[in-house]
This record gives C-alpha cells, sequence and structure tokens, in this order.
C-alpha cells in the first residue's frame, strides 16, 4: 500500500492536485487511531507530517497546531497553563484495537470528537476558531482566525468537523482553550430503572447548577460538578436538595478516573461485539436504550442524548430505532459503517462534494457521499 507523508502544505497541495487530475483516490488519515480507512481504496495520505504547535496564547485561551500534531502533546501543553480542551476529546485505542496508533488534533476535528463535557461546554466544532485546508483540487484555503475576535464570515469550520475526510484535508487548526475546572465532584445514584433514570436527570439539567456531564449505565447515574471549590460546594448542596435521595459522592482522582472511563468507554473493551453509537432525541433514549438492553450492554452520554451499544442485535433493528447509528467497530459485521442519508440530504451532501472534492478522491465511499449529517452535534 502506497502511504504519502507530505512534510509541508504546499507538498500537500501538489500531491493532491495530482490526484484530482488523475482522479485517484486518496485514504485521508491522521495517526489512525480510529481504524476507520480500514476497507477504503487508495493511496494512504497521512496528515501526520504536518506536526507542531505553530502558536499558544494561554492569556488568549487560544492553541494554533498543524493537523498533524499529537493530540497528547497538544494536552501536555496545556496543561502546564491549567488550561484543557473544554470538549473532552474520548480516546477510543483499546476499544478500537488501535493502541499502537498516535490520535491527532487534525483527526479529532475531523470526526468532531466530543466526550461527556459536550453537555455543557458544546462539541468540537463550537471551540474551533479557524482552520486551514487543502480541498479536493489542492487549493490551500483558510477560514475563519486565529483569535476569538478575529473570526467572521461564512463558518466552513463547522461544516469540516465530522465530515471524516470527505471534503478537504485540514492542515492547520486554531482552536479555543478553557482553564481546566480545578474541583471534580460526581453525585451517583444506583439502582435506578431507565425511566427513572431519565427524570432524573432531566430534573438536574433543568436547574441552573450546570451539570457537566450525565450519564446512565447498569442503573447507575452519574452526574458531574466541575469548578473551583466554593462555587461546586454550593451547587452541590443546591443538587442534593432537589433530588433527595441516597446519594453516592466521587471526589477529586475518584471522579476523575470515573469520567476518564466513561469518555474512552472502557466497558466496551469486548472486540468480539460490534459496537454502535447512536444519536437520539433525549425524549426517545429511554425506549430505544430499552430495546438495545435487551441484546447487549448500553451507555447513555449527554444526558441522554447519545447512546453507546455494544452487542449483537441485527443491524437493520438498530438503525430502525436510531437512523442515524454509526457503526464504530465491526466485529465482523458487514454493515455500511454510516447510516444511508435521506434523499433531500443527499443531494446536498453531493452538492458540497461537488464543490470541494470534484474528482471525488477522498476517502471513497466512506460516508457514501455525504458530508458528515450524521454527526451533526
Amino acid at each position: 500500500m502506497i502511504r504519502h507523508i507530505p512534510r509541508s502544505e504546499a507538498e500537500l497541495s501538489a500531491l493532491i492536485a495530482r490526484q484530482h487530475q488523475m482522479a485517484a483516490p486518496l485514504v485521508i488519515e491522521g495517526g489512525g487511531s480510529s481504524g476507520i480507512s480500514a476497507g477504503i481504496g487508495g493511496e494512504i495520505l497521512s496528515t501526520t507530517g504536518l506536526s507542531g504547535v505553530v502558536e499558544y496564547q494561554p492569556g488568549e485561551l487560544t492553541l494554533i497546531a498543524q493537523a498533524g500534531t499529537p493530540l497528547a502533546e497538544i494536552e501536555a501543553l496545556l496543561s502546564q497553563s491549567d488550561q484543557c480542551l473544554a470538549f473532552e476529546p474520548p480516546d477510543l485505542r483499546h476499544v478500537l484495537g488501535t493502541m499502537a496508533a498516535e490520535p491527532t488534533i487534525g483527526g479529532v476535528v475531523a470526526v468532531n470528537s466530543s466526550g461527556p463535557r459536550r453537555l455543557l461546554s458544546g462539541a468540537c466544532r463550537d471551540h474551533i476558531l479557524g482552520i486551514r485546508m487543502v480541498d479536493g483540487r489542492g487549493r490551500i484555503l483558510r477560514n475563519g482566525g486565529r483569535v476569538m475576535k478575529n473570526v467572521t464570515g461564512l463558518d466552513l469550520s463547522r461544516l469540516l468537523a465530522g465530515s471524516h475526510g470527505t471534503l478537504a484535508v485540514l492542515t492547520e487548526v486554531a482552536i479555543r482553550t478553557l482553564p481546566r475546572a480545578p474541583v471534580s465532584l460526581t453525585l451517583a445514584v444506583s439502582d435506578l430503572a431507565p425511566t427513572a433514570a431519565q427524570a432524573l436527570i432531566a430534573k438536574a439539567l433543568a436547574t441552573p447548577w450546570e451539570v457537566s456531564a450525565a450519564v446512565f449505565h447498569r442503573g447507575r447515574v452519574c452526574l458531574r460538578l466541575e469548578g473551583p471549590g466554593p462555587q461546586v460546594a454550593l451547587r452541590r448542596a443546591k443538587l442534593l436538595h432537589l433530588l433527595g435521595c441516597e446519594v453516592e459522592e466521587l471526589e477529586g482522582d475518584a471522579s476523575r478516573t470515573l469520567w476518564r472511563g466513561f469518555r474512552d468507554l472502557e466497558m466496551f473493551a469486548d472486540h468480539t461485539l460490534p459496537l454502535w453509537r447512536l444519536q437520539v432525541r433525549a425524549r426517545d433514549g429511554v425506549a430505544i436504550a430499552q430495546r438495545l438492553a435487551e441484546h447487549g450492554e448500553v451507555l447513555t452520554d449527554w444526558g441522554g442524548g447519545l447512546i453507546w451499544y455494544q452487542g449483537a442485535a441485527d443491524a437493520a433493528l438498530i438503525r430502525s430505532l436510531a437512523p442515524s447509528a454509526r457503526l464504530i467497530r465491526r466485529a465482523g459485521l458487514t454493515s455500511a459503517r454510516f447510516p444511508t442519508e435521506a434523499e433531500g440530504l443527499s443531494r446536498l451532501s453531493a452538492g458540497l462534494r461537488q464543490v470541494f472534492d470534484p474528482a471525488g478522491i477522498f476517502n471513497q465511499g466512506l460516508m457514501g457521499g455525504s458530508m458528515g449529517a450524521a454527526d451533526a452535534d
């Protein structure tokens, strides 16, 4: 398999322009940690040669990095200034069997990777200030700004985030950072039926007490509070009074470890079973999760709006329950990773592909010609 690793944006542009002229397909990947490129035809184009932090201004809460920069390198740099990526990108390598790979910031943006804190802080795409990219003709394009006050005009970053490399190849991203919360506290309520669990979560999320994450797994609801100590203490007291039931509390490292496990799906490491991601309306989540629980293990995140399912249920059943369901780990399943789009949405997606990649050379067949509608979180 031919693998291209361009070392500059200009080299990348020239390579894509040649492939465009020949209508020769390319498999776009960052560090390869998602494993999503397996089974796609074409020569591999890796962005790992475009690596390094371009600029970091802690006082401005902004970071600019080349797309192939390892995520671990960025998180280590941010931690030195007690800052973080607020959207809490998951590390699913152990779930996908790609531990030898290295997640990159460009890959994070390309798949719109967003963890439990998406509930309060928004998705990855909500924190992108600007991007540089190369489209399917080899044109170098720039959109957005490098600091928050300079972000104007049509926001293409929201379009590229979640497009899985089907529209353009990211070369640089500017991202908003946030201070790291000094205190993490989890309130957990056990032995709940799904309906009771969703009612409890809805009650907590309807308050002004800034629950930063809400998960239901194996009969247990976990609610996370983060922030300065006095604020967390006040919000804790208010929520305990509201819940009015027996609550287990986890603080500090115990709380952070728990949420790292939820973020990285540590409970779904059985590689013999398929793993699915279902984005649903929170009000529908209980019924869908109950149906899926008959065939395997379920975790609901984002207050009920995201369901993770590991099990052997038929793909047709899963997509009848949630048309946007995406297959994350195949485990031998031959079903398409992404769902079939409705006719109107399919036409829109095809039109976007025609504008950005008219020869259709990027990640052919990965999303059925779509631009990521299933990832509109």
